[in-house]
């Protein structure tokens, strides 16, 4: 009987040995299980691939022209169609430029907050023309623009890596083409010249990558 209380209390006292290693263990893979976690959330909302982030860094700066170009021809156009395009296009790449600071935010990184030359040069060059002047000069280069807007949209809603920044290509082509189609039309009823480029260094630039 003495024999199996000295057992006894020799089991009791290995399993109170045993107790912190034990929790020891559990608390490390627990550990380690929250730092996979935060990696893998990490991974999610980290930084983007070259390509990715050039198209978010461009598409920016496009979306902030949009909405500027838009604004002068509400002030210096004399068709109501390019007003209201114009006013069109400061609705929807507002709410788009909205959505893709989300996307940039997301994954760490600030796009451009102002326009590139290409499109500064445009502006000054519009700045200074009224009426119908200004109105084909504008309508020339959103036909351009665009055509070449959702060329570099299609093709990152099929290849992008970054499956935020796809779903919001994906989500904004649409819009772009609606835009394209609309362009065209309005250009066509002020008599713009659709087939010379405005922002030709640009697509060339484009289309050389």
């Amino acid at each position: 009987m003495q024999f199996r209380k000295l057992m006894g209390y020799a089991f009791v006292a290995t399993l109170v040995s045993a107790a912190p290693l034990v929790a020891q263990t559990s608390s490390q893979q627990s550990s380690a299980s929250g730092n996979s976690s935060s990696s893998m959330s990490t991974n999610a909302s980290g930084s983007l691939d070259m390509a990715d982030k050039h198209f978010v860094n461009k598409a920016a700066q496009g979306g902030l022209a949009e909405v500027q170009l838009g604004q002068l021809a509400q002030q210096n156009g004399s068709s109501s169609a390019v007003k209201d395009f114009g006013q069109k296009m400061v609705t929807d790449h507002t709410k788009a430029n909205t959505q893709l600071q989300s996307v940039a935010q997301q994954k760490g990184i600030t796009p451009p907050s102002d326009l590139d030359t290409h499109d500064k040069n445009t502006k000054d060059k519009l700045s200074k023309l009224q009426g119908a002047e200004f109105d084909k000069a504008y309508m020339q280069d959103m036909v351009k623009d665009h055509e070449k807007d959702v060329a570099e949209f299609r093709k990152e809603a099929q290849n992008a890596k970054d499956p935020d920044v796809k779903a919001f290509a994906q989500k904004t082509l649409p819009v772009l083409e609606e835009h394209l189609q609309l362009a065209r039309t309005v250009a066509g009823q002020v008599g713009a010249n659709t087939a010379s480029t405005s922002r030709s260094g640009d697509t060339a630039s484009n289309q050389q990558k």
